[in-house]
């Protein structure tokens, strides 16, 4: 990014992420990110973004309750059962057997039923939505999965995090089998209709930018089904985003949004190479995916103004460790890449 882009940038983030009253931030002093969604020690920290705006929560069930014994059963999974493990493992690397193993009838519905529990709880505990993941929208990796659809999940103010100059650090031992997924973040000033018009989209959008989402799986060897997935929001595990890029600087943006070009290093080796169209043909499609599958989900709100959207992984998704560095180099459009050290942990 040119000298007066990176200004720009600066500014919009000046201008859209004072955001006070943060509550429950998992970071250390250094404002290194680490999973304690379960904090409620209140820190000032330069990583968060935060407060996007206040969109109601979803009037879903009351607050579940969790307790400390799992109990890992075989039979019916009724919501609350399955949203309790879900709310008891989330933040300590933990991991479960899936809900489709053992009951064969969890399907959909279940699983969006157990989903609005796990949110119900979680905002029991203090943390606020302020966006929205949108997963398995790369069809090169449906066959690995097992999949045949894209997801989604709610993204938190204890999850939403951005780098600073290019670079956040971030703890990953409280996530279950962490994966990296380079994506791209959409940043909404205005309500978005449900249309697959990129042009009415991207007169919704103030800025995008470019990010990390660290997935998850509660489900040993990442294997699940669908509706595993769907109650276990979407893999959510955090998201660290990069400066954003004010959309009407970015020339053709539609057209860029598709045919850019990424690659993912660990260290100085590329690891994986990917493009925009990889996510249902572009980001901004991905979205209205999204926009498309809340309208059949009435008792989910639709995404609002102030929200942010990233739009699922642009390459592979790849594990990583504690102690590795990575890093993206973009091409074809004026985002700037990110770099993540994985810090090892403070013992």
């Amino acid at each position: 990014m040119d000298g007066a882009g990176a200004k720009a940038s600066r500014l919009l983030w000046r201008k859209l992420s004072p955001f006070p009253g943060a509550r429950g931030l998992p970071a250390d002093a250094s404002g290194a990110y680490r999973p304690n969604p379960q904090a409620t020690t209140k820190l000032e920290n330069e990583n968060l973004i935060g407060n996007f705006g206040d969109f109601g929560l979803m009037p879903a069930a009351e607050p579940v309750a969790y307790s400390r014994a799992l109990r890992i059963e075989k039979g019916k999974m009724t919501a609350d059962t399955a949203a309790k493990e879900l709310l008891e493992i989330l933040g300590t690397g933990r991991s479960i057997p899936t809900f489709t193993a053992r009951d064969p009838a969890f399907d959909a519905g279940r699983a969006y039923e157990v989903a609005a529990r796990v949110h119900a709880g979680r905002a029991a505990r203090g943390e606020r939505p302020v966006g929205r993941k949108i997963g398995f929208t790369n069809r090169n990796l449906w066959d690995e999965y097992g999949v045949r659809e894209p997801i989604w999940g709610f993204v938190y103010d204890t999850t939403l995090f951005r780098a600073q100059d290019g670079r956040v650090s971030v703890e990953i031992d409280g996530f279950a089998e962490p994966r990296i997924e380079p994506e791209i973040v959409l940043h909404f000033k205005s309500p978005p209709p449900a249309t697959r018009d990129e042009a009415a989209i991207l007169d919704c959008l103030d800025w995008i930018a470019h990010g990390f989402e660290i997935v998850q799986s509660p489900f040993p060897g990442w294997k699940f089904k669908v509706p595993d997935t769907v109650a276990a929001n979407g893999l959510h595990g955090a998201l660290l985003v990069g400066a954003p890029v004010p959309v009407a600087s970015i020339p053709d943006c539609a057209k860029r949004l598709r045919e850019f070009r990424i690659a993912l290093k660990r260290g100085e080796a590329v690891m994986a190479e990917g493009s925009g169209a990889n996510v249902l043909d572009s980001p901004l499609l991905a979205f209205a995916h999204l926009a498309s599958a809340l309208k059949g989900l009435p008792e989910f709100p639709p995404v609002a103004a102030g929200e942010v959207v990233t739009t699922g992984t642009l390459t592979a998704a790849l594990p990583i460790r504690e102690g590795e560095t990575w890093s993206t180099v973009l091409s074809g459009i004026d985002l700037p890449g990110l770099t993540i050290p994985f810090r090892t942990r403070q013992r």
